[in-house]
């Protein structure tokens, strides 16, 4: 059970590599896999494919360094909806089964980043259902308990990311498909704006309000992600979104006004609503604004999408293979694509009409409030809830998520405790279209004030693995020039405090690099020169604000932290030295820097 804040730590810090972790990481999803028939997975990676994204991430990091590889070897896994190329898409579907030419843009964009895709998960079958069941695969268990439901359409991807066989995964979410499983495992579920993510390369449900959700075990995690995978403007043109993104926001005024229902249904024993109310007085410790909502308008809007037109999409993407292989469908996801096959062009132009008259009401809740909170599920099923009534307990569970796209809303499943029975709570924070930065930030804040385990474990994140920065106000870069630099001795200083390297550099032209007499371990003093400067080898370090100070406190004389000019023109805080402590010193600047001489002095031993 590792974040990826973490993981990219233990890397920096050379306690593991890539090289070692997949492989070892893959046999324990292959135990699973192959002896227990683990049905949040459809297919996992071959020894061939993992080697070849090895070698692959090792090319990478020599052209674009580790630093600038925001998901270095982080294991990661893909709804099977979802292309990537020499892995099959069945959609939950054996026989619509087809190997794509290409990886899904966002695939592509996290292997770039270097992430390395560890398998496909299991789904409710052509992503319809909130229940993840609906699958020839195997209904996918709740990782608490095997009783209930997993949820779904994105089942899978949501029990590998709460069993921490993957650090994190992308399901899609159309209706509340990335949402609903995060609740029902304790885990977090980003959906975010519509057109915000590419769908190149997914297989639609409802293509004109899919998005590619991302599932976490944390808010600062989801973020790190999504900002790798997130569309340029230049693939919106390309791809001819249907949703052209506005301004992005990435803060909430301060306090954030948080919108509370007036009135909530819950459709259960009682438990939710206890878990809510509780939910909603731990959130008081949260710098925000309580203000009651009416959120009717949002749920009337909701039940447009499977009481209307918008399921005839579903009919559209899947109606010549629906005829040709009827028996090939799950019977409730038949009964339900098939539902949309009666609605006439007529129908469909009310509903846009009603969803727009809609929209217009919700005006009035949005100006009260920057977000609103509301239960993810107003329930949580259990199998033979499911199979008794296989449609209504699907549909129920919608109550809370299926007007959020059609709004063009962003959202974010976050978890908030646990019921009396012990099974996982979630709530979702939801906000306007392009405030998906901002909800992240709030949604860690969340995190770290309910102080919650991680996925299916008794593991608490470290204050710093649930922190997001802002425009890093929060991170202090460092240059170091000695003793601090990888593979000298005091390099664990640096990774102790979550300081991680940014680049290697040089200073400006305008330093003396000196090797300081009797200091242990040895260490060399940078020091401003007048004339005759040269340009010393650096690295830069990103610190959070918060270590800098334990950090100084390890600083001896003559040695300090000051401003040191980069060869760009730049300024950085860095490692300078008093002037009085070269006298006598060796000037080594010729040598261009510290590792330099070192290697020196081990040729010459």
């Amino acid at each position: 059970m590792i974040t990826i804040k973490e993981l990219l730590h233990c890397y920096q810090a050379g306690e593991i590599s890539p090289q070692k972790h997949i492989p070892a990481l893959l046999d324990v999803i292959r135990s699973h896999f192959h002896e227990t028939k683990d049905p949040a997975w459809i297919c996992v990676a071959t020894d061939s494919n993992i080697s070849k994204q090895l070698n692959n991430l090792e090319l990478l990091a020599k052209e674009k360094t580790i630093a600038n590889l925001p998901l270095y070897g982080i294991p990661f896994a893909i709804k099977d909806n979802i292309d990537a190329l020499g892995w099959e898409t069945t959609a939950a579907c054996p026989d619509f089964a087809f190997d794509p030419k290409k990886n899904a843009t966002v695939v592509q964009k996290l292997l770039d980043a270097g992430a390395i895709l560890i398998g496909k998960t299991n789904l409710d079958q052509f992503a319809t259902g909130l229940v993840g069941t609906r699958s020839p695969y195997g209904a996918v268990p709740n990782t608490f308990d095997p009783t209930y439901v997993s949820g779904g359409s994105s089942s899978g991807s949501a029990s590998v990311v709460a069993r921490g066989l993957v650090c994190f995964s992308l399901g899609t979410d159309t209706a509340g498909s990335g949402r609903i499983p995060a609740a029902f495992n304790n885990i977090v579920g980003t959906k975010p704006t519509p057109g915000l993510v590419s769908t190149e390369g997914v297989f639609p449900a409802c293509k004109s309000i899919d998005c590619v959700s991302i599932m976490t075990l944390t808010a600062a995690d989801a973020h790190i992600v999504l900002d790798v995978m997130k569309s340029t403007e230049v693939d919106r043109i390309k791809e001819a979104q249907f949703h052209p993104i506005p301004k992005l926001v990435s803060s909430f005024r301060r306090p954030t006004r948080i919108g509370i229902p007036i009135s909530c249904q819950f459709l259960d024993d009682g438990q939710y609503q206890k878990a809510f109310a509780k939910a909603i007085e731990n959130a008081k410790g949260l710098d925000v604004e309580l203000v009651q909502v009416d959120i009717d308008p949002f749920v009337k809007a909701g039940k447009l999408l499977y009481d209307g037109p918008w399921v005839s999409e579903r009919f559209a993407v899947t109606e010549n293979f629906l005829n040709t292989h009827p028996d090939s469908f799950d019977p409730s996801v038949k009964q339900i694509i098939q539902s949309g096959a009666s609605y006439t062009a007529a129908q469909g132009f009310r509903a846009i009409y009603q969803l727009k008259e809609l929209e217009i009401e919700t005006k009035e809740t949005w100006a009260k409030c920057d977000v609103i909170l509301v239960p993810s599920a107003p329930n949580h099923p259990t199998l033979e809830d499911l199979k008794n009534h296989p449609i209504l307990k699907n549909s129920e569970l919608g109550m809370y998520t299926n007007y959020v796209n059609l709004m063009r809303l962003c959202a974010v499943a976050v978890p908030a405790g646990f019921t009396e029975k012990g099974m996982p709570f979630g709530v979702t924070l939801i906000a306007q279209e392009g405030s998906d930065t901002a909800l992240l930030k709030l949604a860690a804040q969340w995190q770290i004030l309910f102080g919650l385990s991680l996925g299916k474990s008794e593991i608490k994140a470290a204050h710093s693995e649930l922190t997001i920065s802002g425009n890093n106000k929060d991170i202090v870069e460092i240059a170091v020039v000695g003793a601090h630099l990888q593979g000298m001795p005091l390099h664990s200083q640096l990774t102790e405090r979550h300081a991680h390297l940014i680049k290697s550099c040089k200073s400006a032209k305008s330093y003396r690099l000196f090797a300081l007499p009797n200091t242990t371990p040895p260490k060399p003093g940078l020091v401003k020169s007048e004339s005759n400067g040269a340009a010393i080898d650096l690295e830069i370090y990103a610190m959070p604000a918060s270590e800098v100070g334990s950090f100084l406190g390890l600083i001896p004389a003559p040695l300090g932290l000051g401003n040191v000019e980069l060869d760009d023109g730049t300024w950085v805080k860095g490692f300078i030295c008093e002037p009085y402590a070269i006298e006598g010193a060796k000037d080594i600047s010729d040598l261009g820097g510290w590792r330099a001489y070192m290697h020196q002095l081990g040729d010459q031993k």
